[in-house]
C-alpha cells in the first residue's frame, strides 16, 4: 500500500472490486485471523511470501473454505526459500493441502498462475523460455535454467524480459520457479520508488 501504483496493488484492487463484498480489503496481520473466521464463505488470502510467513509465525490458522495465494519472494525481509519449501511451511501453517501462486513483475502486464501444484500456466499472449545459465542465447525446450518472459500485452514497452529467476520448463509449456540467481538484485513492485 506504500506504493499505490504497483502492479500487485492494481491486481488486488481489481479482485476486491470484482468480489463485491464488504469484507474484501487490506488487513493488518493481527486482524486477518478474525476476518478469516468471521463466516463460512469462500475466501482468498493473497500476500507476499514474507507476510504470509509472518502471519503463521505465532499461530496456526485454520479457516474453512480458504485458498491462499502467495505472490512472490521475501523482498529482503527474510531468508529466501525455494518455493517447494515455502509451500510446505505455508500448508502446515494454514492447514491446507495446497498453496496457489502468482508469478508476475512490475515490468510485465501479465501474470502466470499456479493452482497449487507449483506448475505455472501463462495466458496465450505470454510465453516463458528457459535459457542456459552459461549461454544466454541457448534456450531449452525442457529442463532448468534462467527464466525469460515474452509478454505481448506489454504494448509500447519492452515485451521481452530476462529475469534473474531460476526455473524449470516442461514440454507442455508449464513451468516452475525454483528461486533466484545468487547475488541478484532485490526485485518487486513494492520495492520500487515512483
Amino acid at each position: 500500500l506504500e506504493n499505490p501504483h504497483s502492479s500487485l496493488i492494481t491486481m488486488i484492487n481489481h479482485f476486491i472490486k470484482l468480489s463485491n463484498n464488504d469484507l474484501s480489503g487490506y488487513y493488518s496481520i493481527e486482524k486477518i485471523p478474525k476476518i478469516l473466521n468471521s463466516n463460512n464463505l469462500k475466501k482468498i488470502l493473497i500476500g507476499v511470501s514474507f507476510a504470509l510467513l509472518d502471519l503463521i509465525d505465532n499461530q496456526l490458522i485454520f479457516s474453512e473454505n480458504l485458498l491462499v495465494m502467495e505472490t512472490g519472494g521475501m523482498k529482503g525481509q527474510r531468508k529466501e526459500l525455494i518455493r517447494s519449501e515455502l509451500h510446505e511451511i505455508l500448508k502446515m501453517g494454514f492447514h491446507l493441502d495446497s498453496i496457489h501462486s502468482e508469478y508476475g513483475m512490475s515490468e510485465l502486464f501479465s501474470q502466470a498462475y499456479s493452482k497449487g501444484d507449483g506448475l505455472f500456466q501463462t495466458p496465450n499472449w505470454m510465453k516463458v523460455l528457459i535459457r542456459d545459465v552459461n549461454d544466454p542465447f541457448c534456450f531449452k525446450k525442457d529442463g532448468r535454467g534462467g527464466i525469460n518472459v515474452i509478454d505481448l500485452a506489454n504494448i509500447e514497452t519492452c515485451s521481452f524480459i530476462e529475469t534473474k529467476d531460476l526455473g524449470r520448463i516442461y514440454e507442455d509449456s508449464t513451468f516452475e520457479v525454483l528461486g533466484r540467481f545468487d547475488n541478484s538484485d532485490l526485485r518487486g513492485c513494492n520495492l520500487m520508488v515512483l
